[in-house]
């Protein structure tokens, strides 16, 4: 069996302008310097606490508030975006293909859940894997056990994602990694891995 794992947010889901956004409202409410959207991508990364701690004082302002404020203005307003153009064309042709679709996501489960079931997107996907908080450190734990669980053979999988850690995941996961390049991260930054720039390049890399 062929697994394909996809990220979501900035890889399913277009809400890096959302994410940019909700940081520079946080930020001027702060009275600290914004950033421009270029700016945000060249920062952005994994764990979000060093991304935090690249524009705010974290011994003035907690991790752990930030966060929560972040969620609460994100949530609501994520149901109101769009999913990346092609995406769902790709999830589709990949389970033509003969593989099953994995959905892993450093996003709490339910907060994950209530976005793919509002996009009605939960059943193109053959498993859902979401982490335990929302305090997004790694989705490496949770894929592995997955892997465990159902015997899969690594050298017959792929991860989809739109980040440095998205490789970062794929390499600890012991799988292949493409990387779209309209997420999260600026696409100078992610050279050294296979890019896409649209998601009917996808099939022809897997």
């Amino acid at each position: 069996m062929k697994y394909l794992f996809w990220d979501f947010n900035g890889t399913v889901l277009d809400d890096a302008k959302l994410c940019y956004d909700i940081l520079n409202e946080m930020l001027i409410e702060e009275e600290r310097p914004t950033v421009t959207f270029d700016e945000y991508l060249m920062i952005f990364d994994f764990p979000v606490e060093s991304y935090y701690a690249k524009v705010y004082d974290l011994e003035k302002t907690s991790f752990k508030e930030l966060v929560h404020t972040f969620i609460e203005r994100y949530m609501p307003k994520s149901l109101e975006l769009n999913l990346h153009e092609g995406v769902l064309e790709a999830i589709k042709k990949a389970k033509q293909k003969g593989y099953q679709n994995i959905l892993l996501s450093a996003s709490e489960e339910k907060n994950l859940q209530k976005q793919l079931i509002h996009f009605g997107i939960d059943h193109y996907f053959d498993a859902i894997l979401g982490t335990s908080n929302v305090y997004a450190k790694t989705k490496v734990d949770v894929a592995l056990q997955f892997i465990k669980k159902h015997h899969i053979n690594t050298q017959e999988c792929y991860m989809v994602g739109d980040t440095l850690h998205d490789a970062e995941v794929a390499e600890a996961l012991g799988i292949q990694i493409i990387i779209y390049t309209k997420g999260h991260q600026h696409p100078s930054r992610l050279g050294q891995y296979t890019n896409i720039n649209h998601f009917d390049e996808l099939l022809d890399k897997i």
